[in-house]
């Protein structure tokens, strides 16, 4: 049984990574990376950085966020806590109108990965009264982000206060993952399919971590050196298209990791948005043309 096992499961495995190959070209991986990293920084990082110095609680926010994703030294904090103002600096430049204005472009990022979502789950594109779901999609991200660079403060120096954090990034990442292509995609996308994504996607930001520690923590410290705060914002850059690559791919992965027609409306329809195609074989014979006697 072993021995058959074994060939397989490699099987089974080879048809998993020639869909996450193919998927990923057809929804373009790299280019909507890139996307998601412009708009994240563009968008979500001055909402960021206005709720960071609003709150009366301790702690850097985004820049604490990007230093813990980084696995940065002391040296290269300091070299990111360049790029963001000093609470006081922030509050007193921001008004009531650029603080909305940022809130309905950071629907945009969220409006980016509901495509890249739909997309993913061969879905037809949502209707536009469904914004709402953006809007809601946003404060989640927003609020998780929040957490998970406060998740440090409390219990500072303390034993429990390592477990505290990866608790509060790992948990709270997976039903993040989990319930928001749930809540961007509607019932069109099952539960149950959701949640292998939302592990793939946890696993794949904890290898761009370790990743993230041996290559762009010594590239930024070197790179602050010689074009100073120019070389940081490249590879926050760098490291944001990683974040997105991450996001988009594990949901590829856990969408490839069904077998082939387990995808499902709840009424049991396909979840693609394209009539059903004839099985090959089944559909009426063409007619064959006659020769001319």
């Amino acid at each position: 049984m072993t021995s058959t096992a074994v060939p397989a499961a490699g099987h089974r495995l080879g048809a998993v990574c020639r869909r996450v190959w193919r998927q990923g070209r057809e929804i373009e991986l790299m280019q909507r990376s890139l996307a998601f990293a412009a708009l994240f920084f563009v968008t979500l990082v001055p909402l960021l950085m206005v709720i960071a110095a609003a709150s009366p609680a301790r702690g850097d926010g985004i820049a604490q966020w990007i230093t813990d994703g980084l696995g940065l030294t002391a040296r290269g904090s300091r070299s990111v806590g360049v790029l963001f103002g000093s609470r006081g600096q922030v509050l007193s430049t921001t008004t009531g109108l650029g603080l909305a204005a940022l809130a309905v472009f950071g629907v945009s990022l969220t409006g980016a990965m509901q495509s890249a979502y739909e997309r993913i789950w061969d879905l037809p594109a949502g209707p536009w009264h469904g914004v709402w779901r953006q809007a809601v999609a946003l404060a989640a991200v927003t609020t998780y982000l929040v957490l998970a660079a406060w998740s440090g403060v409390p219990g500072h120096g303390t034993d429990a206060q390592p477990a505290l954090r990866i608790a509060t990034t790992v948990i709270g990442g997976v039903l993040l993952f989990w319930w928001l292509p749930r809540l961007l995609l509607g019932p069109r996308a099952p539960w149950r399919s959701l949640l292998p994504g939302a592990v793939a996607t946890m696993a794949a930001l904890a290898g761009l971590r370790l990743f993230s520690r041996l290559v762009f923590a010594p590239l930024l410290v070197s790179n602050a050196v010689s074009y100073g705060t120019v070389g940081t914002v490249l590879v926050v850059q760098a490291w944001l298209i990683g974040v997105g690559f991450t996001v988009y791919g594990g949901s590829v992965v856990g969408r490839a990791l069904q077998r082939p027609g387990d995808a499902h409306h709840p009424d049991g329809a396909p979840a693609t948005g394209a009539p059903d195609r004839p099985v090959e074989g089944t559909g009426p014979t063409p007619p064959r043309h006659r020769r001319p006697v």
